[in-house]
């Protein structure tokens, strides 16, 4: 057995496999149990053995090539940057499932993105639509590279993000509201009782963490499968509940309404509750409209942190939870949430940074999100309701392409993925008006269903097109419908590309693709 430093083992792991391994990525395998840890912290050492066995595998491409074709276009996986980057500025205002990164519109957008690619399809002053604007990103893109985009939802929340998003802000207004707002939530908190139960909480759980899942030995014992987890970690659930329990009763706390019949009674503890209501009535007294939609966006940011789950199942929700409980993501027990404060604070602040970041971007451009049905709506009335101009300009000039990303086929319900804002700011749902949503299943109906919808779509867009456009529509076709709904929509594909899709969600990491869908005319 051979130890190294952490520095030996950078230097060791540069030189074997060719590529710069700093002394951050080993402290990372050391902290997330991937490699063992051999000493103190002072005299950290790690088994050589234990790096070539983590470093073994194939590269990431390879690998997926070889489940998904050498047709894959790697250069689409935009590997290459890092996550902040794919979920810049205003681009993560609020979480959405669903949608493409940034990078993925630049590349087929930007006349200059990449000097070897040899076609142009948009230059700057150009419109683009977008039938299914989801939270906004085409809007934003356009917006950085001097292009005009319009985007139509049938969702009014997906409106609003979007919206937020583009529209220029009085960033002084909003920062003294949220001001406002944190003086009243502290004043709140101060008088309430969750406030010393959870520090008393808080002080347990320290203490029974680190006797009973020491970091990291006890990652790395279950990695190699010298400690069964479930059965461990929920004996100690068990065992860690008569604690929490006690605590309950001392403070004489209220954590459930009984029989909940909303969204909100049922995912949010009674603590959580009570100052999400504060918040919001301040919220409704913002006279500034502009200012009330931002403050909204950080309100349903923050309460979509604070729903009473699991850490693992904040994605999903899976069965709302009352008590302390063992976490897989955090391999010890975790508790919920008793105030929202602390998120709270980071999104307002991480709000205005983004805003702000975005304003140095932003050119001399127009977008706008329009509520409606992407089949039927009628555009230029639609728009002479926001900037009569802007429609002049649309009837004369017309849009030059799409791009955008479908729902796929029985994947998704998108109203309910924010049903908590919907019930919060009573918005109107319009969930039957959805195109291949999760509730109608991927049976024969429900393709067929989608085929029209989508089809429906285009055609009525093209109305607006130039007569040379370009289409660009993101798909996972494993059902091979985008035949059919180009030739229904008069159509043709011209263009496929297959692009990998790299962390689509919080758990899969399964090799993945979608294709981009290149349509003209027929």
């Amino acid at each position: 057995m051979t130890l190294f430093s952490i520095k030996q083992a950078s230097e060791w792991a540069s030189e074997h496999y060719k590529k710069t391994i700093t002394t951050s990525n080993i402290s990372y395998l050391v902290q997330y149990g991937r490699i063992k840890k051999i000493g103190n912290n002072s005299e950290t050492k790690v088994i050589k053995e234990d790096l070539i066995k983590y470093y073994k595998s194939k590269t990431i491409e390879q690998n997926w090539k070889k489940q998904l074709g050498d047709d894959l276009n790697w250069e689409l996986s935009f590997d290459q940057f890092r996550e902040s980057e794919t979920t810049k500025h205003v681009h993560r205002l609020h979480p959405y499932k669903g949608k493409f990164i940034p990078q993925l519109v630049k590349y087929f957008l930007d006349d200059h993105t990449d000097k070897f690619k040899k076609e142009v399809f948009f230059k700057k002053g150009d419109t683009i639509l977008d039938p299914f604007c989801g939270s906004g990103t085409l809007l934003v893109q356009a917006n950085e590279l001097g292009m005009n985009a319009i985007g139509i939802d049938v969702s009014e929340f997906n409106k609003l993000i979007s919206n937020v998003k583009v529209q220029k802000h009085e960033i002084y207004k909003i920062s003294n509201e949220i001001n406002k707002i944190d003086d009243s939530l502290s004043n709140f908190i101060e008088n309430s009782k969750h406030i010393n139960f959870e520090k008393e909480l808080i002080d347990e759980l320290n203490k029974f963490n680190s006797t009973n899942f020491p970091s990291p030995s006890f990652r790395y014992n279950v990695r190699n499968k010298e400690i069964n987890e479930w059965e461990f970690g929920l004996t100690k659930e068990k065992e860690f509940e008569e604690t929490f329990n006690k605590l309950v009763n001392k403070y004489k706390l209220t954590l459930r309404k009984n029989n909940p019949v909303n969204f909100m009674d049922k995912w949010y503890l009674l603590p959580i509750l009570s100052e999400i209501d504060l918040v919001h009535k301040h919220i409704e007294k913002v006279k500034d409209k502009d200012t009330r939609e931002v403050l909204e966006i950080i309100l349903s940011r923050t309460i979509r942190s604070c729903r009473a789950t699991t850490h693992s199942d904040l994605a999903t929700l899976k069965k709302p939870i009352n008590s302390t409980y063992y976490c897989h993501k955090h391999y010890k027990i975790c508790k919920p949430l008793f105030s929202i404060q602390s998120w709270w604070k980071r999104y307002s602040k991480d709000t205005i940074k983004r805003l702000n970041e975005f304003d140095y971007l932003r050119t001399n451009s127009y977008q706008i999100c329009l509520t409606g049905d992407s089949r039927i709506i009628n555009l230029i009335d639609a728009l002479k309701k926001n900037n009569s101009i802007f429609s002049k300009q649309i009837e004369t000039k017309k849009i030059n392409g799409i791009f955008s990303s479908p729902p796929y086929v029985g994947l998704i319900d998108y109203h309910e993925q924010h049903a908590y804002a919907y019930e919060l700011f009573g918005y109107d749902r319009k969930d039957k008006l959805e195109i291949g949503p999760l509730f109608k299943g991927k049976g024969k109906e429900a393709k067929e269903s989608y085929v029209k919808g989508i089809s429906e779509v285009l055609v009525n867009c093209k109305k607006y097109l130039v007569d040379d456009y370009d289409v660009f529509l993101v798909a996972n076709d494993k059902f091979g419908l985008y035949e059919k709904i180009a030739d229904n929509a008069g159509m043709k594909i011209v263009n496929q590309y297959k692009r990998p899709v790299l962390n689509r969600t919080e758990k899969n990491k399964t090799a993945y693709s979608e294709i981009i869908f290149h349509m003209k005319e027929k």
